[in-house]
């Protein structure tokens, strides 16, 4: 099978069913069905589940070069852009949850808070970089912008640190969930460092050993 078919026939597929899976699961529990429910608290429930699903998704779709790499898999590139746009997804469905299920639509209330409440600054500032990423996703945004388009979708990475962050200050006592997700962060964004020290380590021994260069 070639690359374009596996994309196409697997890759893709999977990752549309790994993506949605999260939200049919929790459609199924507040519907009640095979026994399920949001427990005590479904609003709550709700939040948590699109907001950590959006994170997920967002440390997936930085792990993609890395294992781009690793694996020598350059078809999986291909699968950053859906999995960034499936994070977007989830992080508007975890705003509109706050917004919807714990204010009541009361859109002054969640202007204060955006304000006032820096946990939920963050995490508003994360959810605006995720949506200038998505608008400019397509490959038509990527010829008009050109070597802009780069430049702008580096704004995964300040993206990825307020959403962790925004979980971090957000938990009132154990910590354990969001230190796994710094972690996480911080081995992604320091293993792109390092290839890059690499890559400029590599570049500069080749240059010094072309004969006629000094």
């Amino acid at each position: 099978m070639r690359v374009e078919q596996r994309y196409r026939l697997i890759y893709k597929p999977l990752v549309w069913l790994g993506a949605l899976l999260p939200l049919a699961l929790l459609l199924g529990r507040g519907f009640g069905l095979a026994g399920g429910s949001l427990g005590a608290d479904p609003a709550e429930e709700i939040l948590r589940t699109c907001g950590k699903t959006a994170l997920n998704l967002l440390l997936l779709t930085l792990a993609v070069t890395p294992l781009r790499r690793l694996l020598q898999a350059p078809q999986l590139l291909r699968l950053r852009r859906l999995l960034g746009l499936f994070a977007f997804f989830y992080a508007v469905l975890h705003l509109l949850a706050y917004a919807v299920l714990e204010l009541q639509f009361d859109w002054p209330v969640l202007g204060e808070d955006i304000v006032k409440r820096p946990y939920i600054t963050l995490g508003f500032v994360a959810v605006l970089l995720l949506a200038a990423l998505a608008a400019t996703s397509t490959q038509r945004a990527m010829r008009r912008l050109g070597r802009r388009w780069q430049r702008l979708h580096w704004a995964i990475y300040p993206a990825a640190l307020l959403g962790v962050w925004h979980f971090w200050w957000q938990v009132k006592a154990d910590i354990r969930q969001p230190a796994l997700y710094a972690a996480i962060l911080t081995a992604l964004l320091g293993w792109r460092l390092w290839w890059k020290r690499r890559a400029a380590l590599t570049s500069t021994s080749g240059s010094s050993t072309t004969p006629g260069r000094t």
